[in-house]
């Protein structure tokens, strides 16, 4: 086993057997919207990334899927069955093809959750994410906008590459999208930064977390690796160099950001 596997072992595992046990005593318990956009996705994939929702110790969730007409009709079998299984799951199929950022506001469309949480159609959540999230709830009083640290998953769903983040540093924001996953993001704040962005698709999280940074009323840091970031051949948890357009589109949210400030947009 590697080091992270004993990491895993020795400090993780003993943790969420006591999440376990704090569950019913959490003083906020609030229904949580995960958004999932969807195309195209290896139907392996997107089984894993369903059933993670399904599999969470928290059940005050519901999971909104917005199929952006995807061609492969294993995805719209895969998505009925899941919806017909459990009436949490809402479904719904776009029009016509519109990207990344159109898809997943169809899917917030259907959100009424208190919070929202965004979860990409070949990722998982670890399977107490929900339960922390309301655990650092029930702690920071107040609290809009959270992210926890993340790790990569293989093919063989081996964990691996884990990341742990800093608390917030609007500096290190500034540099680099280490935010990413997991993002939480309250009703009333998303409401007053707007959703996503299609000028921003291949960087639509970082824009997002530097609207909605510049109005939360407060942001924390969940120290835990709730969050799994599947390293396929052509994803940018692999490599950035996959995505130069992703990181074209970093540039173009921070030099908005910085125009906001200046007062040139408003």
């Amino acid at each position: 086993s590697s080091a992270y596997d004993r990491w895993i072992h020795e400090f993780e595992n003993p943790e969420n057997d006591l999440i376990q046990l704090k569950l019913k005593s959490l003083a906020e318990q609030p229904l949580i919207s995960v958004i999932m956009p969807v195309y195209n996705t290896v139907p392996e994939e997107l089984r894993a990334a369903i059933e993670s929702v399904l599999g969470q110790s928290y059940e005050r969730w519901e999971l909104c899927i917005a199929d952006d007409c995807s061609d492969r009709t294993e995805v719209r079998a895969i998505l009925t069955e899941f919806a017909a299984r459990d009436n949490r799951i809402k479904v719904t199929r776009t029009k016509e093809r519109g990207g990344i950022s159109r898809a997943s506001n169809a899917a917030w469309e259907m959100a009424s959750g208190d919070f929202v949480c965004l979860l990409d159609h070949d990722d998982t959540l670890a399977p107490h994410a929900l339960a922390y999230v309301c655990e650092a709830l029930s702690q920071n009083t107040g609290a809009d906008l959270l992210y926890s640290d993340e790790d990569k998953i293989g093919k063989q769903g081996e964990r691996f590459d884990p990341f742990f983040k800093p608390d917030w540093s609007p500096d290190l924001l500034l540099s680099e999208n280490y935010v990413c996953h997991l993002l939480v993001i309250g009703r009333d704040l998303a409401q007053r930064a707007g959703r996503l962005d299609p000028a921003f698709d291949g960087s639509q999280d970082y824009d997002l977390i530097l609207r909605a940074a510049e109005q939360a009323k407060r942001i924390v840091h969940i120290p835990r690796i709730l969050y799994h970031w599947r390293a396929g051949a052509a994803s940018t948890a692999s490599s950035t160099d996959n995505k130069q357009y992703a990181l074209d589109a970093q540039k173009r949210a921070v030099e908005r950001r910085g125009r906001v400030e200046m007062g040139v947009l408003p």
